[in-house]
């Protein structure tokens, strides 16, 4: 049942950027469509790829790493192997030490993208070698800017 009320659900449109990411073979469980767990690796897949390829740096070898300190998913559609996917990025706030994502993967469908699920990741920036948490590395922020959406603060 539908409400009324009920919030519409985000578009490709309402995110900035867009990571495609491939279904895989192994990615489909014994029920025949994709694991739920899957799911967050196609949003740290593209949340990772998309700051290497926006900074141009290997955000592995800075002296600050962003590990995931919560995360949630809302399944809306189920997707199967072989499909090709695209994950919608964007940034509900950007703060000192930590960033909050909003993700959602959209599955390809001819010209379409179709919304399968919605995803929120949270990065603490912490020092490599100590784990302490530090503020976000510049090459990290000057890139997690272009994310902000219009509401984030």
């Amino acid at each position: 049942m539908k409400h009324e009320d009920a919030p519409a659900l985000p578009t490709a449109a309402d995110f900035p950027a867009l990571w495609p990411v491939p279904t895989r073979w192994e990615d489909n469980d014994h029920y025949g469509h994709v694991n739920n767990v899957t799911y967050y690796s196609y949003f740290d897949t593209a949340v990772n790829a998309w700051l290497i390829t926006t900074t141009g740096t290997d955000i592995r070898d800075l002296p600050a790493i962003g590990v995931v300190a919560e995360t949630s998913c809302k399944y809306i559609n189920e997707l199967t192997f072989p499909e090709q996917v695209q994950v919608g990025l964007s940034i509900e706030k950007l703060g000192t030490r930590s960033i909050v994502y909003a993700l959602a993967i959209f599955r390809e469908n001819d010209a379409a993208l179709e919304l399968a699920a919605l995803g929120r990741f949270v990065h603490v920036y912490v020092d490599a070698k100590t784990r302490k948490p530090v503020p976000i590395p510049h090459e990290i922020r000057s890139a997690a800017t272009l994310l902000v959406v219009p509401d984030a603060e």
